[in-house]
């Protein structure tokens, strides 16, 4: 999708952070925007942003986790603009802590929102996207974490490495239907996403004092390297490249190669040397299905 004027992007989690990035990013290359976002007052302030910068915009509050509010705003989305040409399934939140001091409450809160959100906007609106004929791109919003896990990340590893799992058989799927794919692998960023929080509803709140003393103190921690991060333009930037010349890997930082170096190499080591006949028995099946 080189040629972007004109065409449609919907950013959820668009009201801050690397979504707002990714709408300014659109904005400058002539798209039209729906932004996305569970925060009404941020929502208010990008509607006013936009608006003085003339550029067509749809802000809509939505809880990526309630599939019948994502289906409305499709909804008004098709009805504003007639389509909608890229998606960004970006809305994320975090909770940190040793996975032996975590809650089901936060399993359930952070799986619902990183995982659950990409699913629910794919399944509702790739369908009309596919309906429509006009080709489009799908980006979904990972992480440095997906790729390589560590202490303290549990939790948002395993929303990210699913992320990552699904961003891949995505692009197969959608290769024959004119639709690209990427996954964003941010490594440290300057957003509010420690503040995640703020924005937790109160059915998935946990009440375990040590797991909210474990997760206070990793927040803090995270939040003394949050000041080494990028800026989110950067980000922003990065992604409508990637959609333009339809990279599937959307990497930030160049110097975290080394944390996907060592897991990869690590991985790599374990298959050991294949056994021929089982190698080419393989290789048959392969081409079959292939064939077939």
């Amino acid at each position: 999708m080189q040629d972007l004027e004109g065409k449609v992007a919907f950013v959820t989690g668009g009201a801050s952070g690397i979504g707002l990035a990714m709408a300014e990013a659109f904005a400058d290359a002539g798209m039209k925007l729906v932004i996305a976002d569970v925060d009404t007052s941020a929502l208010a302030a990008v509607a006013e942003r936009f608006r003085g910068r003339n550029v067509p915009v749809l802000t809509e509050e939505l809880d990526v986790t309630d599939r019948a509010a994502y289906a409305a705003v499709a909804e008004r989305a098709w009805s504003e603009f007639g389509a909608v040409h890229v998606l960004c399934n970006n809305a994320g939140v975090y909770r940190g802590g040793s996975l032996d001091r975590v809650t089901y409450e936060d399993w359930d809160w952070v799986l619902g929102v990183n995982v659950g959100g990409v699913v629910n906007g794919i399944q509702t609106l790739l369908p009309r996207m596919r309906a429509a004929g006009e080709g489009g791109h799908v980006v979904n919003t990972a992480s440095m974490a997906g790729l390589s896990g560590s202490a303290g990340l549990g939790i948002y590893n395993t929303s990210k490495f699913a992320v990552v799992g699904l961003s891949e058989a995505l692009r197969a799927d959608l290769e024959p239907h004119g639709i690209g794919v990427s996954v964003l692998c941010p490594g440290m960023v300057r957003t509010a996403i420690l503040e995640s929080e703020r924005n937790r509803p109160t059915d998935r709140v946990g009440r375990d004092p040590e797991a909210e003393e474990a997760a206070k103190a990793h927040n803090a921690m995270m939040q003394t390297m949050m000041g080494t991060g990028i800026d989110p333009a950067e980000v922003g930037r990065l992604v409508l490249d990637g959609i333009r010349e339809n990279r599937f890997w959307l990497i930030t930082h160049p110097e975290m190669r080394v944390m996907a170096e060592v897991r990869s190499h690590e991985l790599l080591a374990a298959f050991g040397e294949p056994d021929p006949e089982r190698l080419a028995a393989l290789e048959r099946a392969l081409t079959g299905a292939t064939d077939g």
